[in-house]
């Protein structure tokens, strides 16, 4: 017979978590400088396959199975965690799981998929799956669904999703702090976490603050939404939250980073976005106690961290180019470079929807397997080493004319701006986020050569 007090178990699915056994929270003594409230990180690796998302998996199939459903061969578009949870309870239920997920996410996290049984249909889609993607993961899934014998859960529209947080998360973190939480915070990807214990929390006390964190437009965190692609999001109900904050990308690895060396916590990025939005967002007062929910750990993510802190990732020796003379002007290119970045010459992606519409052309600087992954269909592509060498292709011939320049996240495509600038090219537009952002915004996009 399980018991929680022995940690003894007849079966892996007794490990799942509950207010009887609960994931732990831990107090974080070295990264907040609060001198009264306390804040509490909820580790959700502690669950049993990993993640937060398996009480998602769990409840979707203990939902279905109660509803009298024949599950036989499952299909789920995910960003990793719950196709995790998926694969592994499917494998202990004698199910079969197929997964539809991006070729973006993190090959650490696709490998562990096949590791653990799954049959992975990897697609040209953003981070987190998103609807409106002829050829993403979604609409995979549901293709596969429609086939005899196979069945799609639906994590991002079916309730038993923030129900699973209702049951679980929101009774372990009232129990836990004795009902003394005054503020729970998340990180916002399906929105299952933050909806299903919020509601839970403030049944309890509707003084409890809810408060929600996103990354911006073209972030790289895998398994959350920027507010553009929330607003397509079943779960996502801002009316029931007390706040919702933007964090970028430098704040949410440096916090990532910041768990891990200082309060020895082993938290991947969506943890450090989440904490970064709970030190901006709650005040220091006598009797505040927050919970942050730190979804999974790190080990996932070290193809992310190779991006963001490349300082982690020194060179072999045998690679080292020989040093180049110190540039003494490089740090006004710099200059010009950031105040461009935040210039009126860099407009968002819906702007750039309705310049296209209008005739204005956009020039993909992408390298050409990119840009044949997913691109906008009438977009041009001119790789930026190819522009930077003189290169012309696509570009109209008057220098007066307005023309775009989209990359992958906004970087390359404003290198790009300030080349065309310096060739004469009067009216040129950077788009932010680029096709990242494009795409968590829901517009078309094609694929192919």
């Amino acid at each position: 017979m399980s018991d929680h007090v022995l940690r003894a178990y007849d079966s892996i699915l007794d490990l799942l978590p509950s207010a009887e056994n609960p994931t732990p929270i831990v107090r974080l003594r070295r990264i907040p400088s609060y001198r009264h409230t306390q804040v509490y990180a909820k580790l959700e690796w502690y669950n049993p396959f990993g993640a937060v998302k398996d009480r998602v998996a769990a409840n979707l199939v203990r939902d279905a199975e109660a509803r009298g459903e024949r599950l036989e061969n499952l299909v789920e578009p995910t960003s990793g965690n719950t196709g995790m949870g998926l694969a592994m309870l499917s494998n202990a239920k004698g199910y079969k799981f197929a997964a539809t997920i991006s070729k973006e996410i993190p090959s650490e996290k696709r490998t562990a998929l096949r590791f653990f049984g799954a049959n992975l249909f990897e697609l040209d889609d953003n981070l987190c799956p998103m609807p409106g993607q002829p050829e993403g993961a979604m609409a995979k899934a549901t293709e596969l669904a429609a086939q005899p014998g196979w069945r799609q859960l639906n994590q991002y529209k079916n309730p038993a999703n923030p129900d699973a947080h209702y049951r679980t998360t929101g009774p372990e973190i009232w129990k836990q702090t004795g009902g003394k939480i005054t503020h729970f915070v998340a990180s916002l990807g399906t929105c299952g976490t933050i909806t299903g214990t919020g509601r839970f929390l403030k049944t309890q006390n509707p003084a409890v603050k809810v408060i929600g964190v996103h990354p911006a437009d073209g972030h790289d965190i895998p398994g959350v939404r920027s507010l553009r692609a929330l607003r397509l999001t079943d779960f996502f109900t801002p009316a029931e939250y007390d706040g919702l904050l933007e964090i970028g990308d430098a704040e949410t690895y440096g916090h990532c980073l910041r768990l891990n060396q200082e309060e020895s916590i082993i938290a991947g990025p969506s943890s450090g976005l989440a904490l970064a939005g709970a030190l901006q967002s709650i005040p220091d007062e006598p009797g505040n106690l927050a919970v942050v929910i730190f979804p999974d750990n790190v080990f996932k993510y070290i193809s992310s961290l190779q991006r963001h802190l490349p300082q982690l990732f020194p060179k072999p020796a045998s690679a080292a180019v020989p040093a180049t003379p110190n540039d003494p002007f490089a740090p006004y290119l710099q200059a010009a470079f950031a105040f461009a970045e935040h210039g009126p010459d860099v407009i968002d992606v819906h702007a750039a929807h309705e310049l296209l519409a209008a005739g204005v052309p956009v020039i993909d600087v992408r390298n050409p397997d990119e840009f044949a992954q997913a691109r906008i269909a009438e977009a041009r592509n001119l790789p930026l080493p190819e522009l930077s060498q003189g290169r012309t292709d696509g570009l109209p011939t008057d220098r007066h004319a307005p023309v775009m320049t989209i990359c992958a996240r906004g970087r390359r495509s404003l290198y790009a701006l300030l080349l065309l600038k310096a060739r004469g090219y009067q009216d040129v537009k950077s788009v932010a986020g680029g096709m990242h952002a494009w795409g968590d915004s829901g517009l078309p996009t094609q694929s192919g050569r």
